[in-house]
């Protein structure tokens, strides 16, 4: 049984994904046409590198179609419910940086908190007659952090394009979404409120707890000795 591990299929992470392994004596490269997602691993044998999108990566991992995954922790987190018992972290990879924030528009002078968002809304609703609306694409992760941090009289709206050019299409009130600089927030006259840094995210390999490991747990007890990470004890016999 050949140990199968995703990769995300182009860009930085890819490429940063490569380094990272050969770095380690594990030589990872794509094969064919760009469009082919077809690549190959040298340095260890019975590892199948199985290239495919950030996002698809979480459901493969959670139904065991891959062993092993290289996805953002920002990704696994929203896509999977109780996502500790379905995958396990193996390594933080130092790259793919960046937060999932909430910001409000900048003309907003008197919000610039959670409290001061949670009255914000409130007074919304009492004005509009409908809940104030953030824009995001991590459903979970943002109802999750709101819920904990007592914010009430929202609606999540759902944004798979430029998320931050909601507010100005009038389409969200506010929005949550992943940044690394800033500049496109304050491009689009954004300004993230203070407390409001929803996950710290950043590439990481995960191990699949649903796959089924058999011959290729032993192909993993070699695979990281080489990365130098700890094997999870679910995948030994």
């Amino acid at each position: 049984m050949m140990l199968k591990i995703g990769v995300p299929s182009k860009g930085r992470l890819m490429e940063k994904t490569f380094d990272w392994f050969n770095a380690r004596g594990i030589a990872m490269r794509q094969t064919g046409a760009e469009r082919e997602y077809s690549g190959a691993v040298e340095g260890i044998d019975g590892v199948e590198l199985v290239l495919l999108s950030a996002g698809e990566i979480p459901r493969e991992l959670a139904a065991g179609r891959i062993h092993l995954g290289v996805t953002g922790s920002d990704l696994v987190r929203d896509k999977l419910a109780d996502w500790q018992t379905q995958v396990a972290e193996l390594a933080h990879l130092g790259f793919g940086h960046a937060d999932l924030i909430i910001a409000v528009p900048a003309c907003w002078i008197d919000v610039d908190t959670l409290d001061d968002l949670d009255a914000a809304a409130a007074a919304f609703r009492a004005a509009h007659g409908f809940r104030l609306r953030i824009a995001t694409k991590y459903h979970r992760l943002v109802r999750e952090f709101l819920t904990a941090q007592g914010v009430a009289d929202y609606q999540l709206v759902d944004s798979q394009g430029a998320t931050e050019g909601t507010v100005k299409n009038g389409t969200a009130e506010a929005i949550a979404d992943i940044t690394s600089s800033g500049e496109t927030l304050r491009a689009n006259h954004l300004k993230i409120l203070s407390d409001a840094l929803v996950h710290s995210s950043q590439a990481v390999l995960f191990a699949s707890r649903r796959a089924e490991w058999g011959e290729a747990a032993g192909t993993l007890a070699q695979l990281v000795q080489k990365l130098d990470v700890a094997e999870p004890e679910f995948t030994r016999s």
